[in-house]
C-alpha cells in the first residue's frame, strides 16, 4: 500500500518557521490529495500548496478525513501523496487505515495528522508503511517540510541552493556583484558554484571570468528534450577548482523570447549535482524572470544610491515578501555609492524605506571595479586585502548561512551575521 520507512520522527512541538540555513528541497511534480477534518489544517495545507517549493505539486483539498478518502478511491486511483487529518481515537484511525489499505495503490505514500503524542501509535502507523506523522496542529511549513521530506532520501546527495542576482535597475552592477560573491563563495567557504548568465544577448560572466566558452545556457535551453544532469555538464566552463559558468552567447542572431518556464529544467539538472547555484538574472519583468525569482531559495537585490533605484527595490521587496511569505524576506545591497558631485538617497533613507538595513554598501570605486573588468578578474584578484573584497565574502557568507571554509579572522564576524539572521 504504501511506504514501509517513515521519513521523520514524530515531533509534538511542530517547529514555526525554519532556521535561516534550513534548506528544504523542492519536490518534484507530483499529485497530492488531502483529505481534512478541521478548516484550521485545510488553510495550512493550502498554504503549503502555494509554497514555491510545491509549484510543480498538483493539489487537491477535501473535507471528511479517513472516511472520505476510503470512499474516494474506492472507485479511482489513488494520488502520489495523501495527506490524512484524524481527530478518533487512535483504534478507530488504525482501523480505518487498514480500510484505506485495500484500495490504496502501491507507492502511495501517506502522511498522517493527528492530535495523540502517543509512541505506539506512532509505532503502528509506521508498521502500516505511514510515510509520516505530524502532530496538529500543524503550519504551512510542516506540511512543506514533511511532503518534500518523502522525496529526499537520508542518502541522497543535499539539492542545491539558488542565490539569484537581480538589479534594481539596469546599470547598477548587478552582473559585477553576482560574479564576485559567486567567486568568494568557491574561493572562501569552498564550496562548489555554478554562475549562470541569464542576460543571454547581452551578458558579461564571460568577460568577467575571462572566459570564452563554445557552449553555454543557449545550447541547453534551445534543446529542452536534451536537457539532463550529463548534457548540462558539459555545458559548464571551469573558472576555478570549485566554480564553473554556463555562460550567456552574448550574441544578437537570434531573438530570446522564453515561456515562464524555459530554463526550469535547467536548474533542476544544476540543483541535482551543484550545491551553490549563482543566478545573474537581468533587469526585465518577463514571466521566466518572475518565476526564477519567485524560485529562488535566496535573493539578493542590487541598488544604486538614487530615486529610481529606491522606488524599485521596495517594490521588488515588497512583492517578494507577500510572494514567498515562508523564505527569508530579499537581501539587498547598495553599490557604486559615494559618486563625486552626485546626489545621493542616504542608506538610512533606503533602510527606512525598506525596513530592512543593506547587506552592503559598495563604495565607487573606479580605478579598482575598472581594472578588474577590464583584465577579466575578480577583486579579490585584483586586491585581495580592499575592504570591497572583504564585503564580497561577508555577502557570500551572509546569502548562503555558511562560514568561511578555513577560519580567519574575519571570522570575529560571526556574531554580527547570526544577529542578522536572527532579527530578519
Amino acid at each position: 500500500m504504501m511506504r514501509s520507512a517513515p521519513q521523520s520522527a514524530m515531533d509534538a512541538n511542530p517547529a514555526q518557521l525554519p532556521a535561516r540555513d534550513e534548506h528544504i528541497a523542492p519536490a518534484p511534480r507530483i499529485s497530492i490529495q488531502a483529505f481534512c477534518e478541521s478548516v484550521e489544517t485545510a488553510a495550512a495545507v493550502q498554504s503549503a500548496g502555494e509554497d514555491r517549493r510545491l509549484a510543480k505539486a498538483h493539489l487537491k483539498i477535501q473535507m471528511g478525513g479517513m472516511t472520505a478518502a476510503t470512499e474516494a478511491y474506492r472507485s479511482a486511483p489513488t494520488p502520489n501523496v495523501i495527506i490524512l487529518e484524524f481527530e478518533s481515537r487512535p483504534e478507530v484511525v488504525l482501523a480505518g487505515l487498514d480500510s484505506l489499505a485495500e484500495v490504496c495503490d502501491p507507492g502511495t505514500r501517506v502522511v498522517v495528522i493527528g492530535r495523540h503524542n502517543d509512541v505506539t501509535l506512532y509505532r503502528e502507523l509506521v508498521r502500516r508503511g505511514v510515510s509520516d506523522y505530524l502532530i496538529a496542529p500543524v503550519n504551512t511549513l510542516d506540511i512543506v517540510r514533511s511532503v518534500c521530506g518523502l522525496y529526499s532520501a537520508p542518502d541522497a546527495k543535499p539539492v542545491g541552493r539558488i542565490l539569484a542576482v537581480v538589479g534594481a535597475k539596469g546599470g547598477v552592477g548587478a552582473s559585477t556583484v553576482a560574479h564576485n560573491v559567486a567567486w568568494s563563495i568557491a574561493r572562501d567557504l569552498a564550496l562548489d558554484s555554478v554562475v549562470t548568465d541569464l542576460d543571454l544577448a547581452f551578458g558579461t560572466a564571460g568577460l568577467d571570468y575571462n572566459q570564452d566558452p563554445p557552449q553555454g545556457i543557449a545550447d541547453a535551453v534551445f534543446s529542452p528534450d536534451r536537457i539532463d544532469t550529463n548534457f548540462v555538464d558539459r555545458l559548464l566552463s571551469k573558472c576555478s577548482d570549485n566554480l564553473s559558468l554556463l555562460a550567456a552567447p552574448a550574441t544578437l542572431d537570434r531573438v530570446y523570447d522564453f515561456g515562464a518556464d524555459a530554463f526550469d529544467a535547467i536548474f533542476d539538472s544544476l540543483r541535482a549535482t551543484v550545491p551553490c547555484i549563482v543566478l545573474d538574472v537581468p533587469h526585465q519583468w518577463t514571466g521566466w524572470a518572475k518565476r526564477t525569482l519567485l524560485a529562488a531559495d535566496d535573493i539578493l537585490i542590487v541598488a544604486a544610491p538614487d530615486l529610481a533605484n529606491l522606488r524599485n527595490a521596495k517594490n521588488l521587496v515588497d512583492y517578494l515578501k507577500a510572494s514567498r511569505v515562508n523564505d527569508h524576506r530579499p537581501f539587498y545591497a547598495l553599490n557604486q555609492v559615494g559618486v563625486p558631485k552626485r546626489p545621493e538617497i542616504k542608506p538610512a533613507d533606503f533602510a527606512k524605506a525598506l525596513d530592512d538595513d543593506p547587506a552592503a554598501i559598495i563604495p565607487f570605486e573606479p580605478q579598482l571595479f575598472g581594472t578588474a573588468a577590464n583584465n577579466g578578474q575578480m577583486i579579490a584578484e585584483v586586491a585581495g586585502s580592499h575592504k570591497v573584497a572583504d564585503m564580497f565574502r561577508n555577502l557570500a557568507q551572509l546569502t548562503t548561512g555558511r562560514s568561511e571554509a578555513k577560519k580567519t579572522k574575519s571570522s570575529l564576524f560571526s556574531p554580527l551575521l547570526q544577529k542578522f539572521r536572527k532579527n530578519a
